[in-house]
């Protein structure tokens, strides 16, 4: 597979130029971190016990939603001058999810990116996300750029 900016990973923003965020040299070697987005509340207010003692979820299904962080060092700056907290980002995820072999994915699937093993179909999600915070600092010496940005799934 070509990977014309050394990476699976795809960062386009869905108003403006429709550029795609990361030019070449600017991904390599990046780490994407993903969790799910906590409900509001105080500690654990979204878990409870019920009479009988028996845990219960309280969160609404519309609220399973994604956070995810991108953090990269690489030789070269990402397209980040027209990124800005809240700007709608398109993201081909690098990690993979899965599921039961018949059953559904929860979210878009990157093209090409399905494959099964056993009974097990893995593929890499497509999220439309919001961006909520950007770091970046150059290394002079070292000519390193440091990276990051925060998103979650709008």
């Amino acid at each position: 597979m070509y990977l014309p900016f050394g990476t699976l990973l795809v960062i386009t923003p869905l108003s403006g130029t429709n550029t795609p965020v990361l030019t070449p040299y600017s991904a390599r070697g990046l780490t994407q971190t993903y969790e799910p987005i906590k409900p509001s509340g105080q500690g654990n207010d979204w878990l409870r016990r019920d009479v009988n003692a028996v845990l219960r979820s309280l969160v609404d299904t519309r609220f399973q939603k994604l956070k995810t962080t991108i953090t990269c060092k690489d030789g070269e700056t990402p397209c980040l001058d027209s990124a800005w907290i809240g700007t709608e980002v398109m993201i081909d995820c690098v990690f993979e999810l899965s599921y039961p072999l018949g059953a559904s994915p929860s979210r878009p699937v990157v093209a090409g990116s399905s494959k099964s093993f056993g009974h097990i179909t893995y593929y890499r999600p497509q999220l439309i996300c919001l961006i909520k915070d950007i770091r970046a600092a150059l290394a002079e010496y070292p000519a390193l750029y440091d990276w990051q940005i925060d998103t979650e799934e709008k």
